[in-house]
């Protein structure tokens, strides 16, 4: 309760100072006649009264637990009002919004996680996603190397919501992919040729999991696959020579759409 000794004739920037409130906020209560002041100085400055301070208490102490200002003048002056069903209502609200903010703060912590370590995945939940062979170290390393790109801001957002089951639907459609683009190697599918476009297409569909992929950046990419000695060998684990002959398909491709490979960079 407040002190409202010696609170008879206080001025409203007092009140404002002593209840931790805005002069706007009272001047607007007195507007909608929740609390005005009861008296006035000869000059016609509005003074509070030890009543006025002890009801503008009430008012604050509703407010901070989320009354709205019709539902304070209902528990304050209707006789009628139920209060302690209002306020058995409005703890229910309070519980709904807590509940909000703790899966608020959990994604959070994801976005956090994918942020920093590239995988919001356990190393059990990885190596049962991504098989025995999966580096668990691996999105450190990433995070090491494009952490300041905007790739890897837009790769830790799709991570940071993404559950285990998305993962393995993600890692699925990898590898059909990748045994699509053997298949069609060993079958003699030429670069340039529209079944070979169609799988360039669905490629950056697939990689779309992680963060849109340009025809430019599908260049340098598939110039990657080629030239990086783990990327190559795990292509040529699939089918020796699979990652030079999709380098030729993405070169080519571009090529039909007004893009050099030779000149493709990274936007």
């Amino acid at each position: 309760m407040p002190d409202t000794t010696g609170a008879a004739g206080l001025t409203v920037g007092q009140v404002a100072a002593r209840l931790d409130v805005t002069v706007r906020a009272l001047h607007h209560w007195d507007e909608i006649g929740l609390v005005r002041p009861s008296l006035r100085t000869a000059g016609g400055y509005r003074l509070y009264t030890a009543a006025d301070l002890e009801r503008l208490h009430r008012v604050v102490v509703y407010r901070e637990i989320g009354l709205g200002l019709d539902r304070i003048r209902a528990v304050l002056d209707d006789p009628a009002t139920d209060v302690p069903a209002a306020l058995r209502a409005q703890r229910a609200q309070v519980a709904d919004r807590v509940e909000r903010l703790q899966r608020l703060g959990a994604g959070l912590d994801r976005m956090i996680e994918a942020h920093e370590r590239g995988l919001p995945l356990t190393v059990e939940e990885q190596a049962g996603i991504f098989g025995p062979d999966w580096d668990p170290e691996g999105p450190a390393k990433a995070r090491a190397r494009y952490g300041d790109t905007a790739q890897w801001r837009q790769y830790a957002e799709r991570a940071a919501s993404r559950t285990p089951e998305e993962w393995r639907a993600v890692t699925a459609a990898t590898a059909a992919l990748d045994g699509d683009l053997a298949s069609a190697m060993e079958a003699g599918v030429a670069p340039g040729t529209p079944e070979a476009d169609a799988l360039v297409e669905r490629h950056r569909a697939v990689f779309a999991a992680y963060f849109p992929l340009t025809r430019e950046m599908q260049v340098c990419l598939a110039r990657t696959y080629e030239s990086d000695p783990g990327f190559a060998a795990h292509y040529d684990t699939i089918r020796p020579g699979l990652a030079s002959w999709f380098r030729r398909a993405v070169d080519a491709s571009a090529r039909a759409h007004g893009i050099d490979p030779a000149t493709a960079t990274w936007r």
